[in-house]
């Protein structure tokens, strides 16, 4: 038993590692072999991924529930798939995904269905994440465009602000002396004044 590792990865801190914790737990994993990172699978600088690593010797066997919980850089996955499988020796066991079982096959027919299966997945998981970037991205802009803000909200009017607007927009005082007046600068008041405006006219 002491040769079955398993491998755990969340993206976030406040995301449960649950579910692939009791697929793995199912197949009498011991507790000390168990690797669990709550971080992005951006790339493979995890440190229970490296550790995990460091201790898998040849014919050791590890479980992953789904080959994007090993990463989801398309290059980095084949990579990483080579070191374990080639370098270390290892068999790996993808739970979601039957045809990623190095044990069987190891013929050349075996290890080139598994090598395309494996290169089909990790596309797709790389491609997931860029979609998952772009949606992510249309989101914010069309969220904008409907005016809802990000970030801090914006800090209150000062009292003298209108008096001061006034004098600026009539030409009475330039916009450094109304900005430093308003104790800001001067290209938040310039901003400010233009939001000030906007809402005026609404």
């Amino acid at each position: 038993m002491d040769s079955i590792y398993g491998y755990i990865r969340v993206s976030t801190r406040e995301q449960n590692e649950d579910r692939q914790l009791l697929a793995l737990q199912e197949l009498s994993i011991p507790q000390k072999n168990l690797f669990v990172d709550k971080q992005s699978g951006k790339d493979f600088e995890r440190p229970q991924y490296r550790k995990m690593v460091r201790k898998l010797k040849k014919d050791d066997l590890l479980y992953i529930k789904s080959i994007d919980r090993l990463g989801r850089n398309y290059a980095e996955i084949l990579e990483q798939w080579r070191i374990l499988t080639k370098e270390k020796g290892i068999d790996i066991v993808v739970l979601d995904m039957p045809l990623l079982d190095t044990r069987r096959g190891k013929d050349l027919m075996g290890t080139f269905l598994s090598d395309i299966v494996l290169q089909v997945l990790s596309f797709v998981a790389e491609n997931e994440r860029i979609n998952i970037r772009q949606r992510q991205a249309e989101g914010i802009a069309a969220a904008k465009a409907r005016g809802v803000r990000f970030g801090r909200p914006p800090k209150p009017l000062p009292e003298n602000f209108h008096f001061l607007y006034q004098q600026w927009k009539n030409g009475e005082i330039t916009g450094s002396a109304a900005a430093k007046a308003c104790g800001m600068p001067l290209a938040t008041f310039r901003y400010r004044a233009e939001v000030y405006e906007k809402a005026k006219l609404l």
